[in-house]
């Protein structure tokens, strides 16, 4: 399927004549089915709210999957003859990855209600475990433990057991690292007469979504830079990225999704929930020049790995290396208002992860030449934004000491720096309002990363949004009437484990106005959306990244 959106998670009919799959071509996660030559499309399930991971039950009348539209992800069963929806588990907590029992009697789900959520600084983790149900909702009972990460569950042949994999915490930790570090998870089989657990697997490497396809034979993917499809009792059969498999009854034929867009950083034009807002899917921090024909942003795909400056054109062609240093990373690129400078973070920013986190305060001009150190290197400086005049420039202190932590202004011909009073350790993501009287950012000084507005000299702080989750990625519409951001309201929708190199598999783009009304949701699925940076010309561009 060679088309601009999204087509994941894919699951193949009983009978193998159809194939059931997720797609964001109306701007939010819809589960459609369709013939396994492309033909006889068709919506099964849509809306603004999630639906995603779809199972069909063994006799074809049914289908699982998870939606958020009871406000958080459960499995829900579709009636495919009456179209009647059903609400299985109706749980505060999020649940995943449904697969029916071979007699169409259970459904085992993957569950974060009991769920453990380690912190990784910014980031959120969630634990998740193996879960029993009935089709109509009755004699729920865990199965897994609780306190390690289990996930993407399915049957024996004989309904008499469930296979799924299992991690601890730290390995997940590794798998998730945007750096790609590897993990150990292993596969267990639970005899769900006895209760016994039994490890069927060994040896490093991330191993999921196992499926057996014959009562000896168990296929499972093999993650990591030489994984693929993988035989318990065998080779790799199939290597390369090879994400929710599902395989028909005869086990003769397998569907699966897998990145299809191999450039990075990719320009897709993108379905947005309001069509007032225009998305365009791009790569990290991208800041475009004021006339709208260049798009300057960093070169990798997460903000902890050794980024790069590059430019393209409007279109996304063109690609070329403004900035590159072989110790120091350049991260965020903010193009000035005259569109003759980038501001940007050089150093290393992620303490604890690359060793002490110092990182300057930097300008180059726009052809990538003269480099100029703004700050003094003591600190842990970034996330530049330009003042509306191009004079100034505010960003991020974190680590440095009293009078540095917090907000901070620099004059960028004088390089005087001065501090915003009231700001602290913890506020970040700063961006300057082209009207000039305010710098909205994130904090979580009451616990929650929420976003504020200060002015300049520190005074009038407000806050503007009171959203559980993480709120940030703030940035301001050429018109100062607006701010988008990112958000982690509606929390995950997908075990941790299979959104590897990316902490967290959360976060949907959200507009308001500037002070904080009428909020305005721009996306819904399972994968996170970030750094959003408005194009030239609003009311009719704006445009976001989005990292998986």
């Amino acid at each position: 399927m060679a088309e601009s959106w999204s087509n994941y998670n894919a699951t193949l009919w009983p009978d193998g004549k159809w194939v059931a799959f997720t797609s964001e071509r109306e701007g939010s996660a819809d589960i459609y089915r369709m013939r396994l030559d492309g033909s006889g499309r068709e919506l099964l399930v849509g809306g603004v709210a999630f639906d995603d991971q779809a199972a069909v039950s063994p006799d074809g009348s049914r289908l699982a999957f998870v939606s958020d539209r009871a406000g958080q992800p459960d499995i829900w069963i579709l009636n495919l003859e009456t179209r009647a929806l059903t609400n299985v588990t109706q749980h505060a907590g999020g649940d995943f990855r449904p697969t029916w029992s071979p007699d169409g009697q259970w459904l085992v789900f993957s569950s974060d209600r009991d769920s453990i959520n380690p912190r990784l600084s910014f980031s959120v983790l969630h634990s998740t475990a193996i879960y029993l149900v009935r089709p109509d909702g009755t004699q729920l009972r865990r199965i897994g433990e609780t306190g390690q990460f289990e996930g993407s569950p399915s049957w024996s042949r004989d309904g008499k057991s469930v296979v799924f994999y299992a991690s601890d915490i730290d390995n997940v930790n590794k798998i998730v690292h945007p750096k790609r570090l590897r993990g150990i998870t292993q596969l267990i089989t639970i005899d769900l007469a006895s209760g016994t657990r039994t490890v069927i697997s060994h040896g490093p490497g991330e191993k999921t979504s196992p499926r057996w396809l014959t009562d000896k034979n168990l296929a499972f993917i093999n993650g990591g830079p030489d994984g693929g499809l993988s035989m318990l009792s065998g080779p790799t059969v199939l290597r390369g990225e090879v994400s929710s498999p599902s395989w028909s009854e005869d086990a003769t034929q397998m569907v699966f999704h897998r990145e299809a867009i191999v450039p990075w950083p990719p320009f897709q034009h993108w379905k947005s929930l309001d069509p007032a807002f225009n998305l365009v899917r791009t790569g990290v921090f991208p800041s475009w020049l004021p006339s709208g024909d260049v798009l300057v942003q960093n070169d990798k795909t997460a903000g902890i790995l050794h980024n790069d400056i590059i430019s393209t054109a409007s279109d996304g062609s063109g690609r070329r290396t403004l900035f590159h240093d072989e110790k120091r990373s350049a991260l965020a690129p903010e193009v000035s208002p005259s569109g003759k400078l980038i501001a940007f973070g050089l150093g290393n920013f992620f303490q604890g992860t690359q060793g002490r986190a110092l990182a300057d305060i930097a300008v180059i001009n726009i052809d990538g030449s003269d480099l100029r150190i703004l700050t003094d290197g003591s600190g842990n400086y970034g996330l530049p934004s330009w003042s509306p005049d191009g004079k100034q420039i505010v960003f991020r202190g974190a680590g440095n000491g009293v009078g540095k932590d917090g907000l901070l202004i620099i004059d960028v011909s004088s390089r005087v720096m001065r501090h915003i009073p009231g700001t602290v350790i913890k506020d970040n993501f700063p961006s300057w309002s082209p009207k000039g009287d305010l710098i909205s950012f994130t904090s979580n000084r009451t616990g929650d990363y929420e976003i504020y507005t200060v002015r300049p000299d520190g005074s009038q702080l407000t806050r503007l949004t009171h959203i559980p989750g993480n709120d940030a990625h703030n940035s301001w519409s050429p018109d100062g009437e607006w701010i988008a951001f990112a958000s982690g309201i509606h929390g995950f929708r997908d075990e941790a484990v299979l959104h590897p190199y990316n902490p967290q598999p959360y976060g949907d783009l959200y507009v308001m106005r500037a002070d904080g009304s009428d909020r305005r949701r721009l996306t819904n699925n399972q994968y996170e959306e970030g750094t959003p940076k408005w194009a030239p010309g609003f009311p009719k561009k704006s445009h976001t990244h989005r990292t998986k």
